[in-house]
């Protein structure tokens, strides 16, 4: 574990700053200077980039880390990464063809629930192709073992970039449209960025030789890639959905209450860039011993840190957005509760989801994620009229919760183990306990000084108890070896 533990916690430094600077970027430079139509159209025409970018890059990212560790003979694996970066390119090719063809029929699509994305269609497609070459790249370095730097520029690079372009733009540096069309710039120089970094690590011998397994390898990016598509497309129909369904403002409260929801999963973000490529190796040597160690290991510590990140978000909630005091954006406190709770129960799973994309059993991805999927349209059809955006965050609730019992089921039904143990019981039992506590609890200070001290009193009790109860002893060993 020494080597996850390390990179784990460079990653989660790095993707808590990235929290950082996206906190900043959503909740204080956005709605300020952009304001929440603005905010809410340059969230919609990224979340749309997210839903192209799984088919541009053909799902062989995900190749890279199944197939990588099966193959020792170098020529082998050079194919393999040759592969990944020229046969998205056929992909990025007709798609683009589609594009240029069909513009004024994109524009139509994009521009049917505000006018205003039709003038930035082009820019879907393209940070698309962007951020597909980027993963392809940063699978990669983790197949290596180099997680580090890649996360970097996954994670804090685009929230670096961002609060820099919304400084220009309040200091009337940047105009909106040379705004976005710095955005596209910015992504393009960390693509770049990536792939020097990336022959740095290790240079291929450029061949067209097709990789050994090329059946398999084609077979499985295919089934990688309609999940891939489903799993975006469930990340993101939701803000989509809204900005059919509801006022385009509506998409800005929804994000920033699903931005800080998402704090929850940072430690798991931080994890499994390094957590996958153990999991994919250990499957294809057979070790069953090491599989499901490193099962009920990642879920007793991601549970652990993550239910603590989720008691300080959830019982600061009224606070922190009272000291934000933005018009509007409270009326999404709830849908931060609602979606951490589901954030949570996933990051409870562990390395769960690696196991079953690495193994022979990948095809059930797909068919939960298309499941997910048809749950998620026809919740949030359902919901979002009645509810407004507490409606999409019970759909998402609702969809998250169901597709992880299936899986807990697969992994139970073909491998003999689960994530679960006796920790895990005393881990939630110290979450419901301290939850209700400080949450009848009131302090009648100044919101900033009451969000301090409550975060002080739950550290300090959430740590006394976890350390008494024995939870914490693979996060006092990484601990002990940082100081040192």
């Amino acid at each position: 574990m020494g080597i996850i533990a390390k990179q784990s916690f460079y990653n989660f430094i790095s993707i808590g700053l990235a929290f950082l600077l996206g906190a900043i970027n959503t909740l204080y430079l956005y709605p300020t200077f952009l304001g929440s139509t603005r905010q809410g159209l340059v969230v919609a025409i990224l979340a749309l980039s997210n839903l192209l970018q799984p088919f541009l890059s053909f799902g062989v990212q995900h190749a890279i880390i199944k197939f990588y560790s099966s193959f020792e003979d170098k020529k082998d694996r050079d194919a393999l990464l040759n592969f990944s970066i020229f046969s998205p390119l056929l992909v990025v090719a007709l798609v683009s063809a589609f594009f240029w063809f069909n513009y004024d029929l994109v524009v139509q699509f994009v521009a049917a629930s505000n006018s205003g994305m039709g003038e930035y269609a082009f820019l879907i497609l393209l940070v698309a192709i962007a951020t597909a070459y980027f993963e392809i790249f940063f699978s990669w370095l983790r197949v290596h073992l180099h997680s580090v730097f890649g996360n970097f520029l996954k994670e804090f690079y685009p929230r670096l970039l961002l609060l820099g372009l919304l400084t220009c733009y309040a200091l009337e540096v940047l105009n909106f449209n040379e705004f976005m069309l710095a955005l596209l710039v910015g992504y393009y120089l960390r693509l770049l960025i990536v792939i020097g970094y990336s022959f740095k690590i290790y240079s291929p011998q450029i061949r067209f030789d097709l990789p050994k397994n090329f059946k398999s390898i084609l077979t499985y990016s295919l089934w990688i890639l309609m999940s891939g598509m489903a799993a975006s497309f469930i990340l993101d129909i939701d803000k989509s959905m809204l900005s059919n369904l509801v006022a385009m403002e509506n998409v800005a409260y929804y994000s920033v209450a699903l931005f800080i929801a998402t704090v929850v999963e940072a430690p798991g973000r931080a994890m499994f860039q390094i957590v996958s490529p153990l999991v994919a190796k250990a499957i294809n040597k057979n070790d069953k011993m090491a599989l499901e160690q490193l099962l009920k290991k990642s879920s007793r510590n991601l549970l652990v840190v993550c239910s603590f990140i989720f008691l300080i978000i959830n019982l600061n909630l009224e606070d922190f957005y009272a000291l934000v005091n933005k018009p509007g954006y409270d009326s999404a406190i709830l849908v931060v509760t609602i979606v951490s709770v589901g954030k949570l129960f996933s990051m409870s799973l562990g390395c769960l989801n690696n196991i079953i994309g690495n193994s022979k059993h990948f095809r059930y991805i797909m068919f939960f994620s298309i499941i997910a999927a048809l749950m998620a349209v026809g919740l949030n059809m359902l919901w979002i009229p009645s509810m407004g955006l507490i409606g999409a965050a019970y759909a998402t609730l609702v969809v998250i919760m169901f597709t992880n019992v299936l899986k807990i089921i697969l992994i139970y039904k073909y491998f003999k183990m689960h994530p679960f143990e006796w920790h895990t019981i005393k881990i939630l039992l110290l979450v419901l306990g301290l939850y209700i506590i400080f949450g009848v609890l009131e302090i009648e200070l100044a919101p900033i000084w009451a969000i301090v001290l409550r975060s002080i009193a739950i550290t300090v009790l959430f740590s006394s108890v976890a350390y008494f109860w024995g939870l914490t002893d693979d996060i006092k060993f990484v601990a002990k070896k940082f100081l040192k």
